[in-house]
Order: C-alpha cells, then sequence, then structure tokens
C-alpha cells in the first residue's frame, strides 16, 4: 500500500509501558503512518527462566508478581482492545524454577503456544539441556525460533530454526531476524556441540537488507539475546543498532535490563532505531 511505503522511524508515535510484571515485564509500541492510521502494538518478553507461577506472596522483592499464567492474562486482555498485536520472545525461556527441572521445557513452549506467540530466538539457558534436550520438546512450539547468526546445519536442530521471517499484519508487512550470543565460555561446550557461531553484526545486515529490499518489509524486527550494554568491547543490542541499517526495533534480553522508556538510538546512516528489553 502507498501510504505504508511513506512510514519511515520518524512515524513511530510512542512507546507505552503496560505492565510491570517483575519478571517478565511487557511493552506496547505504536507507529503509524501520515496519511492512514495504522496501529501495531507489539509485546515482547525476554529470560522468563520457567517462571509459570507468579513469585510467592512471601517473596521479599516481588510478592505476588510475575510468572506466564498471569502474562497469559494480560496478552488476552489487551488482544480484546487491540486489533493488530503481536508477540515476541527474545530468550531464555527455560531454566529456574523446578517446572523446567520436571519437564524439560515441554511446558513452557505449550503455554507460549497458547498465548499465540509470533516467534522467539534462542538465549543461552535454552541450551541448558543440550541440543538434543531443546530438539526433543521443540514440536511442542506452535511457533518458530528465529536464530540468524546460530548455525545448525551440523547438528539435531538443522532446519527447525529460521534465518528469519516475514509477517503480514493488516497489510504492514514484518520482516523479523534473530540473534544471540556467543556461547563459548558461558555455556558448557558439550550442550551445543555442532553449533557454530556467526558474528552478529555482519549476520543482522545481511538478513536485515534481505528483508528490507528483497522481501519489501514496511517494519523490521531484530530479536535479540546479545545483552542491553557493556563496559567493554562485547557486542550488545547498543552497539548492534549503532552499526547496522534497516532495523527499526530491537527488542533484547540476557542482561535483564529494566527500562523506563525504550532508547532511540542512530544506526549506521544516522536513522532511529528503537531498542528496548524487558
Amino acid at each position: 500500500m502507498e501510504e505504508l511505503k511513506s512510514h519511515n522511524r520518524r512515524n513511530f508515535l510512542k512507546k507505552t509501558a503496560i505492565a510491570s510484571l517483575a519478571i517478565p515485564f511487557l511493552s506496547s509500541f505504536s507507529f503509524s503512518t501520515k496519511k492512514k492510521l495504522k496501529k501495531l502494538t507489539i509485546l515482547h518478553t525476554n529470560d522468563m527462566h520457567s517462571h509459570i507461577d507468579p513469585f510467592p506472596i512471601n517473596d521479599t522483592k516481588y510478592p505476588g508478581l510475575g510468572g506466564m499464567t498471569r502474562v497469559a492474562s494480560l496478552v488476552d486482555k489487551i488482544r480484546t482492545h487491540e486489533k493488530n498485536v503481536l508477540l515476541l520472545d527474545a530468550g531464555d525461556i527455560f531454566q529456574g524454577t523446578p517446572y523446567f527441572n520436571k519437564y524439560k521445557g515441554k511446558l513452557e513452549l505449550q503455554l507460549m503456544s497458547k498465548m499465540g506467540y509470533a516467534g522467539s530466538t534462542m538465549g543461552n539457558h535454552d541450551f541448558d539441556n543440550g541440543i538434543e534436550g531443546f530438539s526433543a520438546v521443540l514440536h511442542h512450539a506452535e511457533f518458530p525460533f528465529i536464530c540468524s547468526n546460530y548455525d545448525f546445519s551440523k547438528t539435531l536442530l538443522k532446519e527447525k530454526t529460521l534465518k528469519y521471517k516475514v509477517l503480514n499484519i493488516d497489510n504492514i508487512k514484518i520482516g523479523i531476524l534473530g540473534v544471540g550470543i556467543q556461547l563459548d565460555g558461558l555455556v558448557n561446550e558439550q550442550l551445543y556441540d555442532g553449533v557454530k557461531f556467526i558474528e552478529p553484526i555482519k549476520t543482522a545486515n545481511h538478513y536485515a537488507d534481505i528483508l528490507k529490499n528483497e522481501k519489501k518489509c514496511n517494519f523490521i524486527i531484530c530479536l535479540s539475546h546479545l545483552g542491553h550494554e557493556y563496559s567493554d568491547d562485547s557486542i550488545s543490542d547498543i552497539k548492534l543498532a549503532q552499526k547496522t541499517k534497516n532495523i527499526d526495533l530491537i527488542i533484547g534480553g540476557h542482561t535483564h535490563t529494566f527500562l523506563e522508556k525504550a532508547k532511540v538510538i542512530k544506526n549506521s546512516e544516522n536513522k532511529n532505531v528503537i531498542v528496548n528489553q524487558a
């Protein structure tokens, strides 16, 4: 549609925090075109770490808060009021409560499927049961794992993840890519044996270019489990935003960084990239 072609990053209107649930936190983004209002509400989670239930009522920091079941209720409420809702996750779904020890990730993926997630990327803790363990429960996910910079071709996950995904919501063409953190030194090498890590910035630029220029996407999202920002030279969401182009929104994870509001970072072409993390 012609009005969508005129969309650019300046059309971004507002970011609204809709609920603080300790772990996780959900945020909503809206953007529009000048000729015709088009609203897309993007809900995102990260680092849920198998928190199915809320924190105990006697928890000293988050009494009664959080939990996938409460998030599910919130998502349902939002969907009754918003027409175009996109629900995404930035990794570390697994590990953190006895639910993971017992069900090995099956329950988490089943709940996320019922909640209507459109996609997720993989975090380092999603390898905690190894490639075999992840592959064994992956069929419970009715949504794709988008892993642009992990090469699984020599593992059981060969052709079981996507390099990118294109969605069409209300004639808004949305491209999604995903980048994960270097596993070496972070995860036991036996748990990711055969996985090849590909440099994130080069990879993100490659797939963002495909989504923008070949797939003609109006809006491009990067799901990142790199971490928000570091004091050293480690690649982060902030550096990813600065050194790439064609990406409109980076949804982050890994560092559990709470942001009062999304950051707007200039990319390699001096255009705005929205960066957020729950």
